[in-house]
């Protein structure tokens, strides 16, 4: 509420469409029945989402998963719902999009179980990388990891460029 002169403004805030956003590079261990425990760094920035479940799924361009909190695949599926299925590219999307996707919580102990098919997928072995994306978790084997940050294949001062080269919001004059 905010006192402004002889009004009384109230706010409301959908906390459920707040971008979470997620920081950290943690290096871990699965054990041989596909267990992660989750790094207590990343934990602290997960609490919110730890009661909703997450969504693991593959990657649409890495062959790592992706760890989306309950809040932020709700936001992805509402925007996949808006295309219209009757189109097929877009109900190929969908599908290929979807493949593989599992619903998981974090136990009593604080792990997260990685399906089978996930792991064979990822190629995750015994260590692994949990890798911030913004607001997901990107999961990867440590040696697929390790290959697709040296960038050999990509210069990233000309993807940066790319990338970012004409973005400029103006809020701080800085960019």
């Amino acid at each position: 509420m905010v006192n402004c002169g002889n009004y009384f403004y109230i706010f409301a805030i959908d906390k459920t469409k707040t971008l979470n956003t997620i920081i950290g590079t943690y290096e871990c261990k699965v054990d041989t029945k596909g267990r992660l425990m989750i790094p207590s760094a990343l934990k602290k920035q997960l609490a919110n989402s730890l009661q909703d479940g997450f969504v693991f799924k593959r990657s649409v361009f890495q062959p790592c998963l992706e760890l989306y909190p309950m809040t932020e695949w709700n936001l992805m599926m509402e925007k996949i719902n808006k295309l219209n299925r009757f189109v097929k590219k877009n109900n190929d999307f969908i599908r290929r999009f979807t493949a593989g996707v599992k619903v998981v919580e974090v136990d009593h102990l604080g792990r997260l179980l990685i399906p089978k098919d996930l792991v064979a997928f990822s190629k995750i072995s015994k260590d692994i990388v949990l890798s911030s994306a913004v607001n997901i978790v990107e999961i990867w084997d440590k040696e697929l990891y390790e290959k697709s940050i040296a960038g050999d294949d990509i210069d990233f001062a000309d993807l940066a460029e790319d990338v970012m080269g004409n973005v400029n919001d103006d809020r701080d004059g800085v960019s």
